[in-house]
């Protein structure tokens, strides 16, 4: 069954491999009728995005982001609509971020050449096309070597978190993040809550902070899973939401836009939680 709604996809503003233009582009030939872009860290696809939309007047775009952080050994994303892609101040606070991406991967590909693999930080750098650096990038640069025939093997091998090459990034606690997006404005949701160890209890303290969603049908989640967070999600008073997560990757578990999605009822409700 097709999906009119979609709020978690991304493009070359951070790791996927789609443009903006590209993706909206995409996105124009499905059922979609309401989506959201969420790169990580970034709302520098946002622009460019909106200039595509204008011959795609069936689709309306929420504007969004993704933000990691931790919460203790396990990595947390906490998505954010209607941010400001205009605010002068969220654009430094996300400037600190893309420098310390940028960071950590070149200590990554350092750690890497250490290792024996013959990968530059300059090849890593094209991979990305001027978006956030970020893992996947890496991988994509090991992939081209041979070295691994897939994303996913890259981070079970070298990059994932305790793997030989990982290097850790500057903390900050999910609630940190519910906090910033609260800042400026934008509506937190909890992006695939099964990747986190304990998704009952970080669910009811980011409720208690703030939080005003989380993914529920999201890529490849069972009917079972949906279920099980969908009666989570109603305990707390959270919007059930989600999308493909899509990077056009072609991973294994890719999902396209336009197959899955919250209802549509959902989204308009999100969609209303913004300004104006």
């Amino acid at each position: 069954m097709s999906a009119l709604v979609d709020l978690h996809m991304h493009t070359t503003a951070s790791d996927g491999t789609l443009s903006p233009t590209e993706l909206v582009r995409v996105l124009g030939r499905t059922s979609l009728r309401l989506v959201a872009i969420t790169d990580h860290d970034s709302l520098e696809g946002i622009a460019e995005a909106k200039r595509e939309l204008a011959n795609h007047p069936q689709i309306t775009l929420i504007t969004g982001i993704e933000l990691s952080s931790d919460d203790g050994d396990s990595e947390v994303h906490v998505l954010g609509y209607h941010m400001d892609e205009s605010d002068a101040e969220l654009h430094e606070v996300l400037a600190a971020f893309h420098r310390n991406r940028e960071g950590r991967g070149e200590l990554m590909v350092a750690k890497l050449n250490e290792l024996g693999f013959d990968i530059s930080w300059e090849r890593v750098v094209e991979i990305a096309q001027g978006g956030v650096i970020a893992r996947p990038h890496v991988a994509r640069a090991l992939m081209e070597k041979g070295y691994v025939s897939a994303m996913s093997e890259a981070f079970d091998k070298y990059i994932g978190r305790g793997m030989p090459a990982y290097i850790e990034r500057e903390k900050m606690t999910p609630q940190e993040a519910v906090a910033l997006i609260r800042r400026f404005g934008g509506v937190p949701v909890l992006a695939h809550p099964t990747y986190t160890h304990n998704p009952p209890a970080l669910v009811a303290s980011l409720a208690e902070v703030g939080l005003a969603g989380m993914e529920v049908y999201y890529k490849n989640y069972s009917p079972e899973v949906v279920s099980e967070l969908k009666a989570l999600a109603d305990r707390h008073g959270l919007l059930a939401l989600g999308g493909s997560d899509y990077h056009n990757n072609g991973e294994s578990d890719e999902v396209m836009p336009g197959l899955v999605g919250p209802p549509e009822e959902n989204g308009q409700r999100l969609l209303e939680m913004g300004p104006g």
